[in-house]
């Protein structure tokens, strides 16, 4: 299942757009077939546009089954913090690239006990890559004294901006709060779910995020904005005048997105102009 080999390219995408998209096309609402899924990703090495995607994304009960898969792997853990060394030494015995792991608190009791179990096994495992967590729930006080505990171990935060459910949508000014709670303590962080567009819309059922909206409001946080103006850029529909914005600090922060589509993030970011296809 190894793609194939990355061929010599055309010169790499501006610096704001490489391995934004992380490949999550077997997550829902996609639900592609695995093999169809990787081999879709190995072809796509070959596109003028292969930069704009990092890793590919997989639940760590998928890993025997892309053995020898020659490309970077975002491992979502299905279980809790006692299941991060087993599929991670698989992983290592499989030949394959972890670049990230990705895990949930499960313990909406204590999420601050539960970031100190998921550092406690990681640190066990002897993990070098980096560590997303997901914290449950708004910007409460727990949640915000857990991110203390995430920014502590020096781990990342992982941000659910969508749902099948769209009554259970994070609104922007919840956003606004993470992401500002994340840029005070110096945390980066990746969003999933819903941000396969690159301007807020409103599908059927209730508003979704984009992509480009969360960019916009991480560089004005982390330009001095307060979380109002940051809920403003989230709910900005003008694209291109969020096109116009300069994000010369945003990606250092916000460092991808899972998206179960690679072709919709690309088509916007070339009718908003920020790409050109060649």
């Amino acid at each position: 299942m190894a793609p194939p080999d990355a061929p010599v390219r055309p010169d790499p995408l501006p610096e704001a757009w490489r391995s934004l998209v992380d490949d999550a096309a077997i997550f829902p609402p996609g639900n592609a077939p695995l093999h169809d899924a990787t081999a879709a990703f190995g072809a796509r090495r070959e596109e003028w546009y292969a930069d704009l995607v990092g890793s590919f994304v997989l639940r760590d009960t998928d890993l025997p089954l892309v053995r020898g898969f020659g490309a970077p792997l975002s491992v979502v853990v299905t279980g809790g913090a006692g299941q991060l060394a087993g599929p991670l030494g698989a992983a290592a015995r499989l030949g394959l690239e972890v670049a990230a792991v990705e895990i949930a608190v499960r313990d909406v009791d204590d999420p601050v006990g539960n970031v100190r179990r998921i550092d406690a096994a990681a640190r066990a495992a002897d993990l070098d890559v980096p560590i997303f967590i997901e914290l449950p729930g708004p910007a409460s006080a727990a949640w915000l004294a857990a991110a203390d505990e995430v920014a502590a171990y020096d781990h990342r935060l992982k941000l659910r901006l969508g749902n099948v459910d769209h009554d259970l949508v994070p609104d922007a000014p919840t956003v606004a709060t993470w992401i500002d709670a994340a840029l005070d303590r110096e945390v980066r962080f990746k969003a999933t779910a819903g941000l396969h567009r690159a301007v807020r819309h409103e599908p059927e059922g209730g508003g979704a995020h984009g992509f480009l909206n969360v960019l916009v409001a991480t560089q004005v946080l982390w330009d001095g904005g307060s979380v109002a103006d940051a809920t403003d850029a989230l709910e900005q529909r003008d694209g291109a005048a969020l096109a116009a914005t300069d994000l010369p600090s945003a990606r250092r922060w916000f460092t991808s997105f899972g998206s179960c589509s690679v072709t919709e993030p690309l088509d916007d970011l070339i009718s908003l102009g920020l790409l050109e296809a060649p």
